[in-house]
Order: structure tokens, then sequence, then C-alpha cells
């Protein structure tokens, strides 16, 4: 190693797009489904930046038989001329250099969500090959490139006419993604979303391989994507309420409904990407709508003068709400752009929601009326959980002996270190505690199915015996403004479930709890789901297990079928402490799924769908998707 010797000539220079492929994680966060969306999302918003600028009322999307996919708009089409410092046509410096565009000096582009992104010249450099079509000037321009390198000059292939627009089309590279098919379900949730925030664009989703074709048009806007994310509760009022202005640049639509439900669903947007952590946005029409109720309500005398005041989370019980702005020069906080930094955007939110709202709760008395009635209910409901959230506090080192008596806790206290097994009943997790590490693995048994929190209030919530063992045991704390995620005593929240419909259940109320009050142990990638083996394959003395019965089948079929004696595990219970360790447990061997939100919106569509009071829309659901059960447990 001393020989080593360190000059220039060990820098390496990458060229173009090269750096793009070589750590492509960088530019797009992972080569997974979520990465292989993500390219073409940087397509689509480009077609969804003309229509915010006035030129695009058209996009069509198109997965072909081969996997690649093709995006239409009927905007102004990229330019084509000779860029006055590359040299080069202005398409081909869009498709083949990074930070190339027309989103940075506000003269093409007013508004835009791509500034930030990382621009369709990533797309490029990450396919197999991408081919564009320009229509425009009454031409049809066209180049190809492979692996982000154009295959020739751009040329003219044809007359255009009166159409304009660009065509872009590519096929993901496989030396680049684990898996490059795209999935329709995935792109129609985000296609819809876009359809909600830009009312009046219409687009189109079309998946040759399955023929399935689905379009999206929303003239409503933000009043009809709160209608559908309603869709599944029962309304306070029949109409979402909406309130639309243009202040100093900045444009802002928010739409709101309350419902008979407890928890609160708010999604914002800033330039059509969604900003999960929120920001300046969020923060104003929380502001105005906690001070705007509570002026209304002592005002007209609802609140008795001396009485508690109506605090944030009061009033956003039973809310759903939609945030849109679009900001001329938006300011992320990193380059997630997951939540806005922009500070004149406070004021300007909380001054459009302040008048707008106070105009409507005097026009509308008894909708106000039933508003503020909501949140003195959540109020009182507030108060009474406040002393069972006390029994939930987190404890320290020194008051370890207050954790529950049935958890098995572990020796060490570094959380960074720690993972808590969340066992389905007392005979599996009987043997999870023997099986464990006990240095960094804690189990804590649940009996039963813990209560469905989709239907209750925090109230009856906290006074339910399991999930208070299970909120003491993590120690965070639960609850919009109670929960903090420093108190966490373990990095890993791993549910372990029979691979029953019971332990489905089971699951699915645990993942329904921690979306709705803890949403941020899945948002860090702190929640997992174990994978125990569904078989025990046993020759001889040697032992295989397999996971599913494809696995079962391969293993079948490499080792023939003589002389195998198979088990099917229905429960974890029955399993030894050996086998649970060896198949479920042990690090080194174990498989877990970490469980991410990737879309917040159709989670909250899904969850209040299944695991709501409806029937009608949990029967249409099980209806449509029925075809696609694998393992039927009756």
């Amino acid at each position: 190693m001393a020989d080593e010797k360190y000059d220039a000539k060990k820098i390496v220079v990458l060229k173009g797009l090269e750096g793009v492929r070589k750590r492509p994680a960088m530019y797009i966060g992972d080569t997974s489904v979520r990465g292989l969306h993500h390219i073409l999302y940087e397509v689509i918003d480009n077609s969804v930046d003309e229509s915010l600028a006035g030129f695009c009322s058209r996009i069509n999307v198109v997965i072909h038989k081969n996997g690649s996919v093709t995006v239409f708009d009927d905007g102004r089409g990229i330019p084509v001329d000779e860029h006055p410092g590359e040299h080069r046509p202005a398409l081909e410096v869009v498709m083949t250099t990074l930070h190339a565009g027309g989103k940075f000096d506000k003269q093409a582009y007013k508004v835009s969500g791509g500034l930030h992104g990382v621009g369709v010249s990533v797309t490029n450099a990450l396919s197999e090959w991408c081919k564009v079509k320009v229509y425009r000037d009454e031409s049809i321009y066209q180049q190809e490139y492979k692996k982000g390198v154009p295959v020739y000059d751009m040329e003219v292939i044809g007359k255009a006419k009166t159409k304009t627009g660009t065509e872009t089309s590519f096929l993901p590279d496989p030396t680049i993604f684990n898996k490059t098919q795209f999935t329709f379900d995935i792109l129609g949730q985000r296609l819809m979303e876009l359809a909600f925030l830009n009312k009046g664009l219409k687009i189109t989703l079309k998946d040759e391989r399955s023929s399935k074709e689905k379009s999206f048009h929303s003239k409503g806007g933000l009043r009809e994507f709160v209608t559908y994310l309603d869709a599944n509760r029962t309304s306070l009022h029949r109409k979402p309420i909406v309130f639309e202005s243009k202040k100093n640049g900045v444009e802002v639509e928010v739409a709101l409904q309350y419902n008979d439900t407890y928890q609160e669903n708010i999604f914002s947007f800033v330039n059509n990407i969604p900003t999960t952590e929120g920001g300046t946005h969020l923060v104003g029409f929380k502001t105005a709508l906690t001070r705007t109720l509570n002026f209304y309500a002592q005002k007209n005398n609802l609140i008795k003068e001396g009485s508690t005041v109506l605090t944030g989370e009061d009033v956003r019980e039973g809310l759903t709400s939609v945030i849109s702005v679009k900001v001329p020069d938006p300011q992320f906080e990193g380059q997630t752009k997951t939540k806005l930094g922009n500070s004149e955007v406070r004021g300007i939110v909380e001054s459009v929601i302040g008048e707008g709202l106070s105009e409507f709760l005097e026009q509308n008395p008894p909708i106000a009326k039933k508003i503020i009635q909501k949140g003195i209910h959540a109020a009182k409901s507030r108060e009474a959980a406040r002393k069972a959230r006390e029994l939930t506090r987190r404890k320290s080192a020194l008051e370890s002996d207050t954790l529950p008596g049935k958890l098995a806790d572990c020796s060490i206290k570094d959380p960074a270190h720690c993972e808590i097994y969340l066992v389905e009943g007392d005979s599996a997790g009987g043997s999870a505690k023997q099986g464990r590490d006990r240095q960094f693995q804690a189990i804590l048994p649940l009996r039963g199915k813990i209560l469905n929190v989709e239907k209750a209030s925090l109230e009856r919530i906290l006074n339910n015996v399991e999930i208070k063992t299970m909120v003491t045991a993590l120690g965070t704390g639960i609850g919009t403004d109670d929960f903090n995620i420093s108190r966490l005593r373990y990095g890993k929240v791993i549910i372990m479930t029979d691979a029953d419909v019971d332990g489905s259940h089971i699951r699915t109320l645990l993942l329904t709890f921690f979306f709705r009050y803890m949403r941020e142990l899945i948002e860090r990638g702190h929640v997992y789901i174990a994978q125990p083996p569904l078989y025990r394959l046993k020759k001889g003395k040697e032992e295989t297990y397999a996971f599913n019965d494809e696995e079962m089948d391969k293993i079948l079929a490499q080792k023939g079928k003589e002389g195998i004696a198979i088990q099917r595990y229905k429960g974890l219970g029955e399993m030894n402490p050996e086998q649970l360790w060896n198949t479920t447990m042990d690090p080194e061997r174990r498989t877990i799924l970490k469980v991410t939100i990737d879309d917040a919106v159709e989670a909250d569509h899904i969850f209040s769908v299944l695991m709501g009071e409806k029937v009608e829309p949990r029967r249409e659901f099980i209806e449509e998707n029925a075809r696609y059960v694998r393992n039927l447990d009756v």
C-alpha cells in the first residue's frame, strides 16, 4: 500500500452522464421499483410544467408490451434550435446534460415542479435506449440515444403542420434496475393526483400488456380531490370548502371537509410535488385554521368565556384537506423536495385561509356550528385522554421496572442497535423469548386482535390494554402533538404474526395503528414485517424451509419428492425456539420487509376502505380484487 502514488492520474472525471450511471441512487433515490417509476415521473413532470405554463392540455402515457413507455404532451415542444453556449441543438443539450432546462431563469416557466428535480437527462442516462420526437415549427424532429449517448445527430423526419408537442419513449436499463416493469396502479395513482392538482388537464394511461386503460380529468380540482379522499367517510357538510387566491405571485388553492372520524388527513403540495414533511405552507394553514375557528367560536358564544381554547389538534380532528401552492421560486429543504422553506409563503397562506374561512363561517352558521362542536368534543376527549396518555410516557432506564410486565426487554439500551418483535399470541411469544438474542432483541407478545383505531377516538384507544402496553414499550407517546420519535426505544419494530388470515388481520390492525398515530415510525423506516417460513421440508437429518409455494416447488424439483416430509406451519407457535431463531429472527439468515409509504394519499384511501365504518366500499374492493388472491385461508 505504501508504494501507491496518489497524484492527478488517480482523479477520475466522469463525462456527460457517466456519473449518473455510476451512482444512480444519488439521483433517483434507489434502483428498485420506486427509482424505476421516478425516471418516468421526470418525463411526466416536464409535460405537467408545460400545462402549468398554459401550453399543454393533454398528456398520454403508454406502457408497451416490451416494457418501454411513451409519454406525449401537446405543449410547445422542446426547443430544437442551436444552443448559443453549447453549439448543439437545445434538444440534445436537455437530454444529455445535467441541470439543463428552461426552468432556471423564470422566463420560459414562471412555475415548475422540476427545478430541484434531476431532470429528463437522468431518465435518458438510465435507459437502455431513448427516443425523442419533437413536433414544432411545422416539422418533426427526432434523436435517439443509447445509455444517454446520442446515436445520431438530431434530424428532421417529417412535417408536423399544426401539431406541437414532445413524445419521449424509453426502455429502462436492466443492468441498472432490479425490476424494469412499470406498475399500472402505481402510475395511475400519481396521474390521478396530477389531474386533481391541475384541473382541466386531460391525462390518459394505457397498458398494452393487459389492455388496461384509464383517463384522468378533473373539472373541480381540489374539491373533487377531497371528495375522493372522503368517499368512505361520513361528512359533516355536503360539499368541501374551497379557497383560491393569488398573492405576490404565489397561487394558493385549499379544499377541506370535516367528517365524523377521529383522524386528521392533510396532504400538501408545492408545484404538484407532494411535501410529506410539510413546510411553511402547512404551518400557515394550521395557524389560520386554529385562530379563525377559535375567534368565531368565542365571538358567537359557542365557547364559554374563560373555558379551554381549542387547540390545533382539536380543530383538525376529522379534517380532510388538500393544500396546493404554486411558488415561482420554491426553496425545498434538501434534495428530497419534501419540506417547503420559503418563509413568505406562510404569511400568504395564513392570509388566504384566515380571510376565506372567516367569510365562509359567517355565511354558513349551521356548518360553522357543526365544525366548532366537533372541535369542542375533541377537546373533551383530549382532556380525558391526557390522563391515559400520561401512563404511556417513555420511562428512563432508571424507571425500567415500570415497563409492561410481559415485555421481555433487551440488555442494550442504544435504540440504534435494538429491535422489538410484536408477536401474535403468548405461545409464539414464549418461543420467541427463548429463541431470541437477549442482548438486542426484545419480545412483546400481543393477546388477540388489537382495537381497530380507524373507528375509535384517542380516549378509547388509550384505554385499550394491548395498545397501551405497546405504546409504553415503544416509549414515543402517541398522537399528533404528543408523539416524539427521539424517545423511541428500539430502532426496528418488527411485526411477527402467523401466516394465516388471522395473522394478516392482526398485521393490518397494527399497520393501521402505526399509520394513523405513529406515522413517523414508518416514514423513518423503523417498521418491519417478519417473514416466517410456510413450510418445513425434512429429508433424513437435513431440514430446509420454504417461504411460499414457489420455493417449495423449486426445492422438491431439486431434491425429488421421495422421502421428504413436508410440514405446513399454521402458526408461529408450532416452531420451537431454535427453528424460530434460524428462520425468522437471526439477522444473518432472516428475511424482513421494511414498511414504506410510497403514496400517502393512496395509503389513506386504502386504510379508510378496508378499516373504515362503511361496508359498501369494502365489498366493492373485495369484488374487484378477489381474482388476485393466491393463498385463501377458509
